[in-house]
């Protein structure tokens, strides 16, 4: 395990609680908004989870299938069963919308080994939160962006925006940067609600990492250490400074300030989830870019995407 060296930075390990090998919520010191627990179901095991004053999107990432029982405060059941995938590289998986106050259970599909799922969080102040719907979002229905061009050129799979899954405050996707690229890029950020322009949203960062599939089988790659970066800086009236290694099970933190570029190292690709929430009224991310940065988008036009995009051909 990497030792933790900032506030926001929380290594493989370093955040693990309660079972869970990932556990983000309000009990962290300067977060209120967004919360993620991410944890290992092993054969014929369970996780049982009380929503509380969180709304929930349930994100299988490895292993498999993955059985979802919630009872929502109206007392209404659903049972279903996720369709996950082999690795958060393969492609989209099925995914699901619990309301607060809702009480949920986990199981793995005992056909397979252990399965690794995402518990996506966000703190909900209406009254009429748990009314929401309890919904079910199958992989084929989830958009897939192909964002940027060139070396910013990345897949983007927006199973929790604005416009595909309803929701209070929660917003949530998947990023995947081929080896070499970089993502979150140009640098923005969305830490004030200017309405129309930018919102106000803290954001988590969950990372997973691979030897490229291309070079998957190359000489010296099974004693590889697969590692991308990531980059987070603020202002003089509210300063952060973080520029860190990150590896699978690794989690960064972003309560405000411009963030990005996230690099993929030449040689392995990076994945990362994504999680934001804030105060405002609105659910939307509305980003503002770094005004020295920004111009690079204006470039993409005369790239082509990445021909290793998207990922799960």
């Amino acid at each position: 395990m990497t030792q933790q060296t900032s506030p926001w930075v929380w290594p493989l390990g370093s955040a693990a609680h309660d079972g869970c090998d990932v556990a983000v919520d309000d009990r962290f010191e300067g977060w209120t908004h967004t919360g993620l627990r991410v944890l290992t179901l092993e054969a014929g095991g369970r996780h049982d989870l009380e929503a509380g004053s969180w709304e929930l999107v349930v994100v299988p990432l490895a292993g498999g299938d993955v059985h979802l029982g919630v009872t929502t405060t109206e007392g209404r059941r659903h049972e279903v069963r996720l369709a996950g995938r082999s690795s958060v590289f393969a492609g989209p998986c099925d995914v699901a919308y619990v309301p607060a106050g809702s009480t949920l259970t986990l199981d793995p599909d005992t056909r397979a080994g252990s399965v690794r799922v995402a518990v996506c969080a966000a703190r909900v102040a209406s009254p009429d939160a748990a009314s929401r719907p309890f919904t079910h979002l199958p992989a084929g229905r989830v958009p897939v962006e192909m964002r940027g061009s060139g070396i910013c050129s990345r897949e983007v799979r927006n199973f929790a925006v604005p416009g595909v899954l309803d929701a209070e405050s929660l917003i949530a996707c998947e990023v995947l940067t081929p080896a070499g690229n970089w993502s979150s890029y140009p640098p923005h950020k969305h830490d004030e609600e200017r309405p129309g322009e930018e919102s106000e949203l803290e954001e988590i960062y969950y990372f997973e990492t691979q030897v490229e599939g291309a070079a998957a089988g190359a000489a010296g790659s099974a004693a590889a250490d697969p590692v991308g970066y990531q980059r987070v800086y603020g202002t003089d009236e509210r300063p952060i400074d973080v520029l860190t290694e990150v590896r699978t099970g690794d989690v960064v933190l972003v309560p405000h300030g411009w963030h990005g570029p996230a690099m993929a190292a030449p040689g392995y690709d990076l994945y990362y989830l994504n999680v934001m929430a804030g105060p405002g009224e609105t659910r939307a991310w509305l980003i503002c870019d770094d005004p020295q940065h920004g111009w690079v988008r204006e470039t993409w036009s005369q790239q082509s995407l990445d021909p290793r995009l998207p990922f799960e051909r």
